[in-house]
């Protein structure tokens, strides 16, 4: 039964790329709002992925299970639709044909951006190897995961991006794969929005991730020393920001109103009034204007 502090319950999600950063904060709040969450990535605990990193999958589906939800791991190469179209059929067979929010998290691209180099100088083969990890995989989820929404006539598919802007984002592939996963949504919207499916890109502000911790030399409880290191750092946003607007998006029942278009964290919490992990409200648009914008130019303008 949906209530106010479970308007989730009854409902299925598949967070795909939910092992770490923005996908397990995704997967875990809407495990707080009550609902199933299937998390699905390459690191568990049957063995790590490329990138080496000690979260895993079952760590998330566990946060997802103490947060008041159900959390259930399936370790899928989102690269493969043979994987993935197992998985979506193991969804199918168990939630009886159901599937209410697909997210788009899978990533993985840090360690092959060049942030040196201009197009022509990068090396080819890698900067192709994080287009089809940051781009391909969403396609491929959706391929298989959209008949399930669409024969319900409702759901929600959330493309995680980075920015909501048409604005340059530093390096040439990088920029190109956060852009398409924008234009993900764009198009899915396109073709959902007659099934009753509403599609939407979302991004956080500075993401104060795992990686990110231990980029700084901190841990969530004295993350603020980081910003000796870099002042922006203070305007930091947890994962569990990101996973309450799209737990607010989820339960939203005029979320069609929204879709195909690219949201934000900072936009989101004004409407539905969410807050971070410490009750506070991260605004990191209001941020750069205020003290960035000056030497690198406006954030830009939404999309």
């Amino acid at each position: 039964m949906n209530t106010d502090a479970r308007p989730l319950a009854g409902k299925v999600a598949l967070v795909a790329g939910g092992t770490r950063g923005g996908g397990r904060g995704i997967a875990v709040e809407l495990g707080a709002a009550g609902a199933t969450v299937y998390v699905t990535g390459r690191s568990s605990t049957g063995g790590r992925s490329d990138l080496d990193r000690p979260e895993t999958i079952e760590q998330t589906a566990e946060k997802v299970t103490a947060a008041g939800g159900l959390g259930i791991p399936v370790r899928t190469d989102h690269s493969r639709p043979d994987e993935v179209r197992a998985l979506v059929e193991r969804i199918a067979a168990e939630q009886d044909g159901r599937l209410d929010v697909l997210v788009n998290s899978v990533w993985g691209g840090d360690p092959l951006t060049d942030w040196e180099h201009p197009l022509w100088e990068q090396d080819l083969d890698t900067g192709l190897r994080l287009l089809r990890q940051a781009v391909e995989t969403h396609v491929i989820t959706s391929r298989f995961a959209l008949p399930l929404m669409v024969a319900r006539k409702s759901g929600l598919v959330v493309e995680v991006t980075d920015g909501n802007t048409a604005r340059y984002r530093g390096t040439f592939f990088y920029d190109l794969a956060k852009s398409a996963v924008i234009r993900l949504a764009v198009s899915q919207a396109a073709e959902l929005r007659p099934h009753g499916v509403a599609a939407v890109a979302i991004t956080p502000g500075f993401l104060r991730s795992e990686a990110l911790l231990e980029h700084f030399g901190v841990t969530e409880a004295n993350w603020r020393d980081g910003a000796a290191q870099d002042p922006n750092f203070a305007h930091s946003e947890t994962p569990a920001y990101l996973g309450r607007a799209v737990a607010a998006l989820a339960a939203d029942p005029d979320v069609m109103a929204k879709t195909g278009r690219a949201l934000a964290t900072w936009c989101l919490y004004e409407e539905y009034g969410f807050t971070d992990a410490d009750g506070t409200q991260p605004d990191f648009a209001a941020h750069w204007a205020e003290n960035l914008q000056e030497e690198y130019g406006p954030l830009g303008d939404p999309l």
